[in-house]
């Protein structure tokens, strides 16, 4: 990875559809060379009903986007 990004970095997004926005990096996956970034590429997730979670749901959870698509600020 090029650029040294850790974790709790201010990034903003340089390319794709949340172009613009700026959030913290919550976690770096090197092995990927991607990063997930709170609040940006947001995806939704079903949860399965459990004894925990009766009623089940669906959850808007961050997705990792490319080092390459955010800077650091």
């Amino acid at each position: 990875m090029a650029t040294k990004l850790r974790k709790g970095d201010e990034v903003v997004v340089i390319t794709g559809d949340d172009k613009g926005n700026k959030g913290k990096i919550l976690q770096v996956l090197r092995e990927k060379n991607r990063v997930l970034v709170e609040g940006i590429n947001l995806s939704k997730k079903h949860e399965r009903k459990t004894q925990d979670n009766p009623q089940g749901a669906i959850v808007e959870r961050e997705a990792s986007i490319h080092y390459s698509n955010v800077k650091k600020i």
